[in-house]
């Protein structure tokens, strides 16, 4: 089926259906709005500072964007609670990455991306989930993938905490440099942090026009 659609559709229409599964998931989990697409964007950029190009730049990149894919199995009450969750309620967000790629496997042609967006909560030093992988056991999209995330998610407002401002966040990367991350994924992210910061920023801007408008 995904061999076929790619014969039918030109590669900005296949980047457009995957546009809409990430805006599906966002649909069902409010406190997301926009984070896929900045994770993808910010990924992208990581790759292609890491010296990546070509197809394997382009797996990472379509799997950061459907990196939560797999929060589309679970309930809508826990991705929504205000304050923190609870062990149990934990436990089930920790399985979305084994469901996302359980729905991505269904296709041959999504195995490698399915791989990535398995492991992105993996840890540099072997504590993360679902396979307690370490350093370079991790595959490196995932890795690149888990340093966006983890980025986009400091600086963005949660229901438990506000957002972290961009140099608090760069401490807090720092901190766990060889830790959670990958060392040198986190010496490349040094030299994005200015883009990275500037755009969203600017991003932040357009969203304060629109609000004024539609009032």
């Amino acid at each position: 089926m995904f061999q076929y659609i790619q014969r039918l559709l030109r590669p900005q229409h296949f980047h457009d259906i995957i546009e809409c599964l990430a805006a599906a998931l966002e649909a069902k989990d409010l406190y997301t709005s926009g984070h896929s697409s900045r994770v993808g964007d910010m990924s992208y950029d990581l790759g292609r500072a890491l010296g990546l190009t070509g197809s394997e730049l382009e797996n990472i990149h379509i799997a950061a964007h459907l990196h939560d894919i797999g929060k589309m199995g679970i309930s809508e009450n826990i991705l929504n609670k205000r304050g923190r969750l609870l062990p149990h309620e934990w436990a089930q967000i920790q399985t979305h990455p084994e469901i996302g790629y359980k729905i991505l496997a269904k296709s041959k042609g999504l195995k490698q991306i399915a791989e990535i967006v398995l492991h992105h909560h993996e840890r540099w030093d072997g504590k993360g989930y679902p396979g307690g992988l370490r350093e370079n056991r991790i595959p490196l999209g995932s890795r690149i993938i888990g340093v966006a995330d983890a980025i986009d998610a400091i600086t963005s407002i949660r229901p438990y905490r506000k957002a972290l401002s961009w140099e608090e966040c760069w401490d807090e990367v720092l901190l766990n440099k060889g830790i959670q991350f990958d060392p040198v994924a986190v010496e490349a992210s040094e030299r994005l942090w200015k883009k990275w910061r500037d755009r969203c920023l600017e991003s932040q801007k357009d969203d304060i026009v629109v609000k004024l408008t539609v009032v």
